[in-house]
C-alpha cells in the first residue's frame, strides 16, 4: 500500500551524545577513519550496509541511544572525534601560515561534486576531481566555497538486463535524508534565489549547504513548493534532458550560483569571494551575473559594460577538462537570444554582448551556436588545462581565439590534477605509513623515506589483504547483479569461487565513452582467454563503468564486455560490476595490482583513477596520455605503445591491443609471479616502492590545490583588487583596450637593421638590432617591441623562442619610433630571429590577451 505522504522523522539525541549530530553533518567523516569508527559502533549492521551516518542515526532505537549515552568508553571515543573535528575547523593550516595576502574567499563552481557515495551528485571524473578539490582545500585551510546543484535523482543507478544491456533507474533523493542543511533567513524561512525566464514565472531555487570539512558547498534545488513541474524538473538529474533543459541548469548554476553566494554571505557573514573559479564551461554564466551586478545592481558607482567585463575577467579562473570539441556544450544562438533578452536572466547586460562572448568567431566556427567553453575563456583572464599534455591539446583546440600567436603562447596553462589521499588510500596502508612515521598526504621526503624502510613481507601481506577484500566485495556485487538479471540462487554457486585473492588482479573502471575503449581488451578474445586461464601465471580482471543513458554505442560496449564475462569458461576470472560509484571504488583501487587505462591518445584530459591505484601500491599499465604521459619514468609502471596518427582506427586498435597483451604476458605476469625463497615477489615490490616514492608526492590533491593558489588564485586576487579598488583602473583598462584595438591596423614593423656577427658567427658574439616601427596613433608605452630569437628549424621557423625587449631610442614624424637592443649568442647551431610588436599594459596577464601582434 502506497503512502499518501512521506517525510523524515529525525532522531532526538540524548545530550551526552549530541555530538553525533554535528559529526554526521560534516562530511569530514568520509575521510576520517576515527569518526567512521564511532558511527560503526552506534549500529554496526546499518553502518556496514550504508556507510551513511545520517542513515545510521535514523535507524537506531531510543533504547540504543540511551545505552550509548551511558557508555563511558563510547563517550570517550565520541569526545575524541568531536575534539578532533573542532581542532580541524579552527586551527591555522597551510594557507593561514604560508599564503600572504591571499584571496579572502574563492568561489568554485562545478556541475557535479563527488564527495561521498551517500551524496550522489556526480557522474565521473569531473565530479570526483571537484570533490577532491574541496577536500584538499579544506585540509589546507584554503577559503573555498563550492557552488553546485542538488539533483533530486543524482546521475542514475545502473543495472544489467539478462542480455547484459545497461538499464538505468533514478531513485528519488530526499534532502532530509542527506548530510545537508537548508540555508535559512533570520525568520526561519528557506533562503531562495530567482532567475527570470522567458514568458514564464521566475525560476526559484532553494539553497542547501553541505559541510565538506572547512568548506561550505552550496547546492541549488528547484523542487520548491508551488513551483510548476517544468521548473521542478530543472534539477531532476545530472546531464539529462534536451538543450533547453541543459541551458536552464547552467543558468541556475552560473547566474543562480552567484546569487546564492550573495545570500550565503548576507546570512552568515562569510566574506564575498574575491576569485571565481569555473570548473569546466557549464558554470560560465556566472560571469554575466557579476557583470550585471556591476552595471545594473551596483552598490557603488555603476560601470559600463566594458569596464565591468575587465573587473570580472581579472578575478576569474577557467579550467577546461575537454580534449575534444564534441565534449563542449554548444547551444543554438536562438535559444540564448530567448533567455538573455532585455528582461531575461541578466537584465541590463546587452544581448549582443552576451552573444559575442560565446560566438565561434574564428575560421571553422559555427555562427549559429553559442559555445560555453569559448565564453569561459573570454570571461577569464587566467585559464588552464588539467595535465601538461592536455594544456598542449587545449592550446591547439582553442588556437582560433588567438590566431596571431604560436600555440605555445596561447594563454592556457596547465595544472595537473591530483587525488585526495585520505579519501582514497586504504586504511591499512595509511596505518603502515603512520607506523613508519610519515603521512601519505604530508612531507614527500618523509613519505619516501618511510616507504624505503617498509618491510617487504608487511607490504605484500597488506596487498594480499586488500586484494581479498576486493574479491569478497566483488562477489557480493556480482551475486546481487545476477539476481537483478533474473538468475535463481541455485544458478549462482559458481560466484563463491569467482576471482582469487592470490591471482594477479587488473582493474579497469571509468565512464564508457568510445574513446576510453572499454573493449580494447577484447580485441583478441582467444588470446585474452589464454591470459586469464594460464595455469602458471593467470590474471583476473575487475571491470566497471557507466555509459551515458543516451549513448547506445557505450551501452553496446558494456554488453560486449558482459557477454564475454558471462562465459562459464572465464567468468571466475573476469567480472563486470554494475553501478560504479565511490562506494565501489574504495575497495577497488587498493585491491588491484595493476590499473589499466587505454584511451585513444590524446583524448584523456588527465584521468585520476590510476593515481588512486598508485597511492595504494598499484602499478599503472596505460597509454601515454593525460597525467601518465607526464610522470611515467620507465620504472613506475608500463606504457602501452600507441599508434598515433594511424588513419585506420581498427588497425590502430589491433596494434595497441597486441601491445597490451604482450606487456601482460611477457613483463607483468612474469614479474608478479617471480617469487624468492620466502614466497615474495621482490622485483615486483621494488617496482611498487619506486612507484610510491616517485608518484605519491605528485599525484596529491593538496599539491594540486597549492598550485592553483600560487599560480592562479593569488594572481587573480591581486588583479581583481587592482581593478576593483574604486574601479578607476578598470575604466582606464577598458578605454586603453578599445583605443589599442581601434589603432592596431596602423601598427607595423617597417624595417629591421642588425649588426655584430657576420656569416661566421661564434658563440659569445653580440647581436644588436634596431627596429623601425610605425605606431600610428599609439604611444611607445602602449606596446612592447621584442626581439624573438632561437634555434632555426624547417623553413626558418624559430623553435623554443626567447623574447628580448627592445627600447625606444628615437621618435620620428608620423608616429614612427626606433627601438633598439641586443642579445649574446649563447649556443651553437642554426639560429634565427625576427621582431614583433605586442600590446603592453600593467594589468594584462598575457601578451596574447588582446590577440594582437605585428611582426617583421
Amino acid at each position: 500500500m502506497r503512502a499518501i505522504r512521506r517525510f523524515t522523522v529525525r532522531p532526538v539525541l540524548p545530550a551526552p551524545i549530541a555530538a553525533l549530530g554535528s559529526l554526521a553533518g560534516n562530511l569530514r567523516w568520509s575521510w576520517h577513519p576515527a569518526t567512521q569508527d564511532v558511527f560503526a559502533e552506534v549500529a554496526p549492521d546499518a553502518w556496514a550496509a550504508t556507510h551513511d551516518p545520517v542513515h545510521v542515526l535514523g535507524s537506531v532505537s531510543r533504547e540504543r541511544l540511551e545505552e550509548l549515552a551511558g557508555d563511558d568508553g563510547f563517550l570517550a571515543r565520541l569526545g575524541q572525534a568531536e575534539a578532533s573535528l573542532e581542532r580541524y575547523l579552527a586551527e591555522d593550516r597551510w594557507y593561514q601560515r604560508q599564503v600572504a595576502d591571499g584571496p579572502r574567499a574563492i568561489a568554485y563552481f562545478s556541475p557535479e561534486f563527488g564527495i561521498t557515495a551517500v551524496l550522489p551528485q556526480y557522474s565521473g571524473g569531473l565530479g570526483i576531481l571537484a570533490g577532491d578539490h574541496l577536500k584538499a582545500a579544506s585540509d589546507l585551510g584554503v577559503p573555498i566555497v563550492g557552488v553546485g546543484l542538488l539533483y533530486r535523482h543524482g546521475y542514475f543507478s545502473q543495472a544489467l538486463s539478462r542480455e547484459g544491456w545497461q538499464q538505468e533507474s533514478y531513485p528519488l533523493l530526499d534532502p532530509d535524508e542527506l548530510p545537508i542543511t537548508a540555508l535559512r533567513e533570520p525568520d526561519g524561512t528557506p533562503a531562495t534565489i530567482s532567475i527570470a525566464q522567458p514568458g514564464d514565472r521566475d525560476l526559484v531555487a532553494r539553497i542547501w549547504v553541505a559541510r565538506v570539512g572547512r568548506v561550505p558547498l552550496l547546492m541549488l534545488d528547484t523542487a520548491v513548493e508551488g513551483a510548476p513541474d517544468h521548473h521542478v524538473a530543472v534539477t531532476d538529474r545530472l546531464y539529462g534532458g534536451n538543450s533547453e533543459h541543459r541551458l536552464r541548469q547552467e543558468l541556475l548554476l552560473g547566474v543562480g550560483g552567484v546569487r546564492a553566494l550573495r545570500a550565503y554571505s548576507r546570512l552568515t557573514g562569510a566574506p564575498v569571494p574575491e576569485v571565481y573559479h569555473t570548473n569546466e564551461g557549464h558554470a560560465g554564466f556566472q560571469g554575466l551575473e557579476r557583470i550585471r551586478e556591476l552595471t545594473v545592481d551596483a552598490a557603488g558607482p555603476r560601470l559600463d559594460i566594458d569596464a565591468a567585463l575587465e573587473v570580472c575577467r581579472a578575478s576569474t579562473v577557467f579550467t577546461t577538462h575537454t580534449p575534444v570539441p564534441a565534449g563542449i556544450d554548444r547551444f543554438p544562438r536562438t535559444l540564448i537570444e530567448q533567455y538573455f533578452a532585455s528582461d531575461g536572466a541578466t537584465p541590463g547586460v546587452p544581448l549582443d554582448r552576451v552573444l559575442a562572448l560565446g560566438a565561434e568567431s574564428y575560421p571553422g566556427g559555427d555562427p549559429g551556436v553559442f559555445n560555453m567553453a569559448v565564453m569561459g575563456f573570454r570571461l577569464a583572464q587566467r585559464a588552464n588545462g588539467v595535465s601538461q599534455l592536455h594544456g598542449h591539446v587545449s592550446r591547439e583546440m582553442f588556437h582560433g581565439l588567438w590566431p596571431a600567436f604560436d600555440e605555445a603562447e596561447v594563454p592556457i596553462t596547465s595544472i595537473t590534477n591530483g587525488v585526495h589521499a585520505p579519501t582514497w588510500v586504504a586504511r591499512e596502508f595509511q596505518q603502515l605509513v603512520a607506523e613508519l612515521g610519515a603521512d601519505p598526504d604530508g612531507d614527500p621526503a618523509e613519505f619516501a623515506q618511510a616507504i624505503d624502510t617498509a618491510p617487504s613481507r608487511r607490504m605484500w601481506e597488506l596487498k594480499r589483504a586488500m586484494r581479498e577484500r576486493l574479491v569478497l566485495d566483488a562477489r557480493d556485487r556480482l551475486r546481487a547483479s545476477w539476481r537483478k538479471r533474473g538468475a535463481a540462487e541455485a544458478e549462482l554457486g559458481w560466484i563463491d569461487d569467482a576471482l582469487d585473492p592470490d591471482v594477479l588482479t587488473i582493474g579497469f573502471a571509468r565512464r564508457v565513452p568510445s574513446y576510453k575503449r572499454l573493449t580494447l581488451m577484447l580485441r583478441d578474445p582467444a588470446r585474452l582467454k589464454r591470459l586469464l586461464l594460464d595455469p602458471e601465471r593467470p590474471i583476473q580482471l575487475v571491470v566497471a563503468g557507466k555509459a551515458h543513458p543516451a549513448d547506445d554505442g557505450g551501452k553496446k560496449l558494456i554488453q560486449d564486455l558482459v557477454r564475454f564475462a558471462d562465459d562459464p569458461e572465464v567468468r571466475h576470472r573476469i567480472v563486470f560490476l554494475p553501478n560504479y560509484d565511490i562506494a565501489m571504488a574504495l575497495p577497488l583501487y587498493p585491491g588491484c595490482d595493476v590499473w589499466l587505462n587505454n584511451p585513444l591518445r590524446p583524448y584523456e584530459a588527465c584521468g585520476t583513477s590510476g593515481m588512486k591505484a598508485a597511492l595504494n601500491g598499484g602499478l599503472n599499465l596505460s597509454i601515454l596520455d593525460g597525467w601518465w604521459d607526464e610522470w611515467f619514468d620507465g620504472d613506475n609502471g608500463w606504457a602501452i605503445p600507441s599508434a598515433d596518427g594511424l588513419d585506420d582506427p581498427d588497425k590502430r586498435d589491433d596494434l595497441e591491443a597486441a601491445a597490451l597483451y604482450d606487456l601482460v604476458e611477457r613483463e607483468i605476469a612474469p614479474r608478479f609471479y617471480d617469487r624468492d625463497a620466502d614466497g615474495l615477489p621482490i622485483r615486483w615490490l621494488e617496482m611498487v616502492r619506486h612507484t610510491l616514492v616517485s608518484l605519491a608526492p605528485k599525484v596529491l590533491a593538496t599539491r594540486m590545490v597549492r598550485d592553483y593558489v600560487t599560480e592562479l588564485y593569488a594572481p587573480a586576487a591581486t588583479s581583481g583588487r587592482a581593478l576593483d579598488d574604486g574601479f578607476a583602473a578598470a575604466i582606464d583598462l577598458a578605454a586603453w583596450k578599445a583605443r589599442v584595438a581601434a589603432g592596431w591596423h596602423a601598427v607595423r614593423v617597417e624595417h629591421v637593421e642588425s649588426s655584430g656577427p657576420g656569416d661566421a658567427a661564434e658563440v659569445g658574439a653580440e647581436l644588436s638590432v634596431r627596429a623601425f616601427v610605425a605606431l600610428g596613433d599609439l604611444r611607445p608605452a602602449d606596446v612592447a617591441v621584442q626581439l624573438v630569437s632561437g634555434r632555426a628549424v624547417g623553413e626558418d621557423e624559430i623553435a623554443d623562442p626567447t623574447y628580448t625587449a627592445l627600447s625606444a631610442v628615437e621618435s620620428y614624424e608620423g608616429g614612427r619610433v626606433c627601438f633598439a637592443g641586443g642579445i649574446t649568442l649563447d649556443r651553437s647551431g642554426a639560429f634565427g630571429y625576427t621582431v614583433r610588436v605586442v600590446p603592453q599594459e600593467e594589468h594584462l596577464a598575457s601578451v596574447a590577451e588582446l590577440g594582437l601582434v605585428a611582426t617583421a
